[in-house]
């Protein structure tokens, strides 16, 4: 195992969405740290998340479908022996009207962004419950749990049960597993990029405390820092990674 708490060396990763954007990015940040990764996702991707000379192992999944889902983290333990880490990172939605979105709608944002993670972790913890040295469930959530915004309702829902979700596992599957989560806020991807502006993002990023958005390596390395052994006391979290959030429309207006 790890001979420092940054090392996860002979660690076992899970990355749902692991094939592009920021999971891709989580998927290589847990390779150059020495561990074993598997990413699973709908399509096989162009290019697999790789450090060094290592990439990352590919399995075709919806884990929307709880037993494609259960399916993914029993393929993993069985390859490698073991699963350490599982990071529930597939998720997201395109904004939709609510007095207009069709029922069908609603219900694949809340498969994808609630059901999916729970699937996944059930399977995981009963595998990891098992070891020795347990394991790590983390959730990869959104400001939208918190603060909504106009034409987000399925997925603000869907991801707020999330957040619950994993406050309320970590009670229940403690202490053999650690279940935490992350509020991410506006991360630059070139996915997301479209939708910030002619500008590239600059006004955006000028309502941030921090006056930038976060990259996908900023949520990388806090899954990192809750995989490894510097968080070995650290369950049933809500670690925010959004710059601070956004400054009160309130103050803009005064301010200006």
């Amino acid at each position: 195992m790890s001979s420092t708490p940054s090392d996860l060396t002979g660690r076992v990763v899970l990355v749902t969405g692991g094939t592009k954007g920021i999971g891709h990015t989580i998927a290589e940040a847990f390779l150059a740290a020495g561990a074993e990764v598997a990413v699973c996702g709908r399509n096989e991707p162009e290019q697999l998340p790789s450090a060094a000379d290592r990439s990352a192992v590919f399995l075709a999944a919806d884990v929307r479908e709880a037993d494609q889902a259960a399916r993914v983290v029993e393929t993993v333990a069985e390859r490698f022996g073991r699963l350490d880490v599982a990071v529930n990172n597939a998720g997201g939605s395109p904004d939709a009207d609510s007095a207009t979105v069709s029922p069908r709608f609603v219900d694949k944002i809340v498969a994808l962004n609630l059901l999916a993670p729970f699937y996944v972790a059930q399977a995981a913890n009963a595998r990891m419950q098992q070891q020795p040295a347990g394991g790590v469930v983390i959730n990869i959530g959104s400001v939208s749990a918190h603060d909504p915004q106009p034409g987000t309702a399925a997925y603000s829902a869907a991801k707020a049960g999330l957040l619950m979700f994993s406050k309320a596992l970590a009670l229940e599957w403690a202490p053999q597993v650690r279940v935490n989560h992350i509020t991410t806020g506006l991360v630059r991807t070139e996915a997301a990029a479209a939708g910030y502006g002619e500008d590239g993002g600059e006004a955006v990023a000028s309502l941030i405390p921090m006056l930038r958005m976060a990259t996908p390596t900023d949520v990388a390395n806090t899954c990192l820092y809750l995989a490894s052994d510097l968080a070995s006391y650290v369950t049933g979290a809500d670690i925010a990674v959004h710059g601070g959030g956004e400054v009160p429309a309130r103050y803009t207006v005064t301010r200006s």
